[in-house]
């Protein structure tokens, strides 16, 4: 299994790759490229998430965290006195950071779910919703960070299942096949469960023209 710097630099380099091929290719803007640069490199590193006590699972958690006061902040603002919306996001902050964290390492099974394509369109999806709904991104960019996180999750799942081949005794390892999985074999009721969280993302999505339009342009570029 590949470690937390391996994992870490990889995704950071496909994250840059992304960014400037598509903003070279005018998918979007220096600072939109950034954006998905850095969500390439969360990406990278969020199958971790049920790695107790990992370096991985601590800045997960912590950038989730932030992500909800931000996007608390963003919804809220309009709404709450500055006292109380200072309250509101530090309440978000904490039960993200502080309750969230424990419950999901109480239940979580690291090489698990997360450890499977499944759990990475859940992400990529639930990104694209947020983005789309929340804080009003138009479809295009909402979809390409939905992709950003994609990639970097498959970039940890592949790098999983390289480092569990042993290639200098040509064999392979225990761990060959936990990571990159369609879905956790072992528990189909959570993969179930996982898959129609998936489903009820649905109505919250941007057009999927919008999608098969920005799959074509990002072939072009590769060609």
């Amino acid at each position: 299994m590949a470690d937390f710097r391996t994992h870490l630099s990889a995704a950071v380099g496909g994250g840059v790759l992304m960014a400037v091929v598509g903003w070279q290719g005018a998918l979007w803007t220096p600072g939109e490229a950034l954006t998905v640069a850095g969500l390439t490199t969360f990406g990278g590193i969020l199958p971790d998430i049920d790695a107790d006590q990992s370096h991985a699972v601590r800045l997960i958690f912590n950038t989730l965290a932030l992500l909800a006061v931000v996007t608390g902040a963003l919804l809220m603002d309009a709404r709450l006195e500055p006292g109380m919306l200072l309250m509101a996001c530090g309440g978000l902050y904490i039960g993200v950071r502080f309750v969230l964290s424990p419950i999901f390492k109480r239940f979580s099974v690291h090489r698990g779910i997360w450890h499977s394509l499944l759990a990475g369109v859940l992400c990529a999806l639930a990104t694209s919703a947020v983005s789309y709904r929340f804080l009003d991104l138009e479809p295009r960019l909402a979809w390409s960070q939905g992709v950003s996180v994609m990639v970097g999750f498959c970039i940890h799942l592949l790098l999983d299942e390289l480092f569990s081949v042993d290639l200098t005794g040509a064999r392979l390892k225990r761990s060959f096949g936990t990571a990159f999985k369609l879905f956790d074999y072992r528990k189909p009721l959570n993969s179930l469960l996982m898959l129609l969280l998936a489903a009820g993302l649905m109505p919250w999505l941007p057009a999927w023209r919008q999608l098969s339009e920005l799959a074509a342009q990002g072939m072009a570029l590769w060609r």
